[in-house]
């Protein structure tokens, strides 16, 4: 049976209560919420809309990151009847301006942070209500997180949806309106109604319906989506199709190929949601890292061996990939844009299912879509059911059916797009013999020749990708004395920081379009190319090549280097990429050399800059390695090779594991409290600060013996901190017990590296070093925190040496590491063994060592790291 709208996919929700909906990242957290939280939330952000004044029918923005909070003021907009008005993260505020005005929104959900946009005061969640037409507030996004919490639970499972729009919501009503960011005109929105979107989402939870009996023992499915939600796919793909199964959404905010697939393993997903640029990197991350490794002449045979064989048989073949994905990961599911034809290979070779889905905003997102295991390679699939379709004369693809757009928004009202006539995609395709969508490109994008052929820019493209030193292409037509015709832009790969020998860049693109034409027909041929001097094109928020941008400025490279210019020269003031980068991490050392620049790194500004590096380069580095660069010079070196580890500290999450728990609890009452009360038998003070507090928290204390002081501070916790409590011990420390010098004599190598084993598994210690591998350290933090575990740290990095025991200065990283975590910090002092130390005794007088405890404190959104860790200090030397 139709559904009548989407607010119907509330009852789904009640179907998988307790499952998880959504995970996300917060600082170096994890959070999930479950289906139920997910729709109380939406309850009541529905019921904030009300009380702000908006009806039905009302425009509210959206403008943040991928987010649960976001994700609740959609379904809050669409439980209203209110249409949601998504602005990408990334948009300008002159767009997002634009946007408001057009739609006279009514309403603002922001992240906070988004400069203001309307005429009106900013409001927090709490915000008055009866806001009025021209008079919108905002409502931070975050200030929505736990407001469903404090619904009643028979309120939250309530099936009555209906009722908190002001009338029954049907197909014809608007759902969104989806905004071009970007555009330097007056902004015209697509406008998708109810019906829009069903009549996408009808055939497909048809087609998964004789796919339930094998879903159930895979259940729950996970999607980790890197798609924004300001985009038609990702919303079809994170927002209505998980609900059709329980499916969990994992937002992933990182572009970086190691990030990515840690994510994948870490939440055991079973798809990836992408456009084709960040599969690219991906598949460009994996065949770096092999290189990396050593292997990647391994690689490219079992590549090469892999062609013609079964599924099952690629996937044992590659298992060294799919044990880092994990053994849960079967399937890319592509859209947004055609996936180049390299990488649709590679992964299917490499034993993964390869999803793609074609389609564009006005037409919600489908009009066809691959079968996940019956996928014609190359192409975009069959068209889905419920849609016509047909190809004009020149190929262009024409739709029509309940899925197009009811019409575009423009001065304030809904202008029809012409009812039943076909859509014009503006893309160019061709049916195989199958039936089967092929993409040949946009039509605007054909090259028409003099002689009246056409030139399909892909062709040349996938011609041009297949080249070594090729690491992106675009082709674009350019004129020539009244004709158009291709032109290169090639993206190399020994050009990655924009600054290295441009005669090499411009030697290895010269021979692969030599190359690429031999493979082409005469009238095919490129006889212009340039090399971009940037690390990447300019590129739409879903990863599409801004083409206007492309061939304005190959037309204007190639006119100022003349007719036939091959090379381009580095003059523009766009090359040395890096540098500019780099430009507030380091100093001039005199030298005319930019290269020779000294890095002037702060430890917060090492973590800051090592991980805007990797999402720029889509490189992992090493931290390790990092910290021992000095100059420019030195992380051109680190970027042309990176490492294949990022850090060379270990972080072993098997002590987190109740099994070692119990047998260090076991452990620690059997010897080392008993030890603590004998020889310090300390006197306890403030315990009753953390009688009403729950959860975990971080630990910060003041640091006088390595010996002594955790043993110290598990004393004066309660149980429920002191059961679960990882403890961070010095890196450079942790890494001499691993790895003791080869010349000590092996008794003594021996003791260390037992006494490594026995403190991680007996005090749940993990490394936090002095110099580098900040962001690992404060990784494992964060999943301990995850798992219910507290975290003990001292932040003056070492043991007190002062002749005074006075406490040193605060390591600014605990700053970072409290703002990350967000969880209650309670302070710690420790009092009387500095005395001890001093006289040299073992022993304490009763009464001698004090172990005090403040209140819990937290600091606001935004404190500065530095900030943070003075307040810590003062807070503690004050108990």
């Amino acid at each position: 049976m139709p559904r009548a709208n989407l607010i119907s996919l509330f009852a789904d929700f009640a179907n998988y209560a307790r499952d998880i909906a959504i995970v996300q990242r917060r600082g170096y957290r994890r959070e999930s919420r479950t289906y139920t939280q997910l729709a109380a939330s939406a309850k009541v952000c529905a019921r904030l809309l009300k009380e702000h004044g908006v009806r039905t029918g009302d425009r509210v923005i959206l403008w943040g990151p991928n987010s649960f909070e976001w994700t609740t003021a959609f379904w809050g907009c669409l439980l209203r009847g209110a249409a949601a008005v998504p602005l990408d993260d990334g948009a300008t505020v002159e767009f997002a301006a634009r946007v408001a005005r057009e739609t006279n929104a009514k309403l603002v959900f922001a992240a906070r942070g988004k400069p203001g946009i309307l005429i009106g005061k900013t409001r927090g969640s709490g915000g008055a209500s009866g806001v009025g037409p021209g008079d919108s507030g905002t409502v931070f996004l975050e200030d929505l997180a736990g407001r469903g919490n404090f619904l009643a639970a028979s309120d939250a499972e309530s099936a009555d949806y209906q009722s908190l729009a002001d009338e029954p919501i049907t197909r014809n009503h608007i759902a969104e309106i989806l905004f071009t960011s970007g555009t330097t005109a007056e902004p015209r929105g697509v406008v998708l109604t109810h019906g829009n979107f069903l009549a996408n989402l009808e055939p497909l939870e048809r087609g998964i319906d004789p796919y339930r009996k094998y879903e159930k023992w895979m259940h729950p499915l996970r999607f980790v989506s890197l798609v924004p939600l300001s985009h038609v796919f990702g919303q079809v793909m994170a927002l209505f199709v998980p609900p059709l199964l329980g499916a969990t959404t994992v937002f992933e905010p990182s572009t970086n190929p190691s990030e990515i697939i840690r994510t994948i393993k870490r939440e055991r997903a079973t798809a990836l949601i992408a456009v084709p640029r960040m599969l690219d990197g991906l598949h460009d991350g994996i065949l770096r890292d092999f290189e990396a490794t050593g292997l990647g002449k391994w690689l490219a045979n079992s590549l090469e061996s892999a062609n013609g064989q079964k599924f099952l048989r690629r996937a044992w073949g590659f298992r060294r990939i799919h044990r880092r994905f994990g053994w849960k990961f079967w399937a890319f599911i592509s859209g947004g844009a055609a996936l180049t034809p390299e990488t649709e290979e590679f992964l299917r070779r490499i034993g993964y299912a390869v999803v793609q889905g074609y389609g564009m905003t006005e037409t919600a997102s489908l009009i066809s879509l691959n079968h996940p295991f019956r996928a014609a390679q190359g192409s975009i699939g069959k068209v889905l059911p419920g849609r016509e379709f047909r190809l004009a004369e020149d190929g262009e693809i024409l739709v029509r059916g309940e899925n197009v757009s009811a019409g575009y928004w423009q001065n304030g009202a809904v202008q029809s797009s012409g009812g039943e006539a076909w859509l014009p995609t503006g893309d160019v395709g061709e049916l195989d013999a199958a039936g089967n969508l092929l993409f040949r490109g946009r039509k605007k994008n054909v090259i028409v020749t003099p002689a009246g052929l056409n030139v399909y820019p892909a062709d040349l493209e996938q011609a041009l990708r297949q080249q070594p030193g090729v690491k992106d292409c675009v082709v674009v037509a350019i004129d020539r004395g009244g004709n158009a015709e291709p032109c290169a832009v090639l993206l190399m790969r020994d050009a990655r920081s924009g600054s290295g020998d441009g005669a090499i860049s411009n030697g290895t693109a010269e021979r692969a379009v030599e190359t690429a034409n031999a493979s082409l027909a005469e009238y095919q041929h490129m006889r212009s190319w340039i090399v971009w001097p940037d690390t990447d094109f300019p590129r739409t928020p879903t990863g599409k090549p801004r083409l206007g941008a492309l061939t304005a400025a190959a037309t204007q490279m190639l006119s100022g280097d003349g007719a036939n210019s091959n090379a381009l020269r580095q003059n523009d003031g766009r090359a040395g990429d890096l540098s500019s980068l780099l430009q507030k991490f380091s100093t001039p050392s005199g030298s005319t050399q930019q290269l020779e620049n000294q890095l002037n790194l702060s430890s917060l500004d090492r973590v800051e800059l090592m991980s805007a590096l990797e999402e720029r380069y889509q490189v992992e580095l090493n931290e390790t390695q990092f910290a021992q660069a000095k100059t420019v010079a030195d992380l051109e070196k680190l970027l042309q090779a990176p490492s294949s580890r990022r850090t060379d500290f270990v972080y072993p999450l098997w002590t987190l594991s109740a099994p070692v728990r119990w047998l260090r609890l076991a452990v620690y009452y059997a010897l080392v409290w008993p030890a603590s009360q004998i020889f310090g038998h300390p006197r306890i003070v403030g315990q009753e600060q953390l009688r009403e507090l729950r959860g975990p928290v971080l630990v910060v204390s003041n640091h006088i013996t390595r010996r002594d002081d955790s043993g110290l501070v598990m004393a004066g916790l309660p149980p429920r901190y002191r059961h679960m409590l990882a403890t961070a011990v010095g890196g450079e420390t942790m890494q001499l017990l691993r790895h003791p010098p080869r010349e000590w004599f092996f008794p003594k190598r021996w003791a260390y590296q037992a006494g490594y084993w026995l403190v991680t598994a007996l005090f749940t210690t993990f490394p936090l070093p002095q110099h580098s591998g900040f962001r690992e350290s404060f990784r494992f933090a964060g999943t301990a925190i995850d798992r219910g575990y507290s975290v003990l740290v001292f932040p003056e990095g070492h043991g007190n040496d002062t002749e005074t025991g006075e406490m040193d200065k605060f390591q600014i990283g605990i700053g970072l590491l409290a703002e990350n975590l967000n969880v209650p910090i309670v302070p710690m002092r420790i009092d009387g063994v500095w005395k001890m130390r001093r006289e040299g005794r073992r022993v304490a007088k009763r009464g001698e060592i004090t172990v005090r405890i403040g209140s819990a404190v937290r600091f606001p959104p935004g404190t500065p790291p530095e900030e943070i860790a003075s307040q810590l200090r003062f807070i503690i030397a004050d108990l």
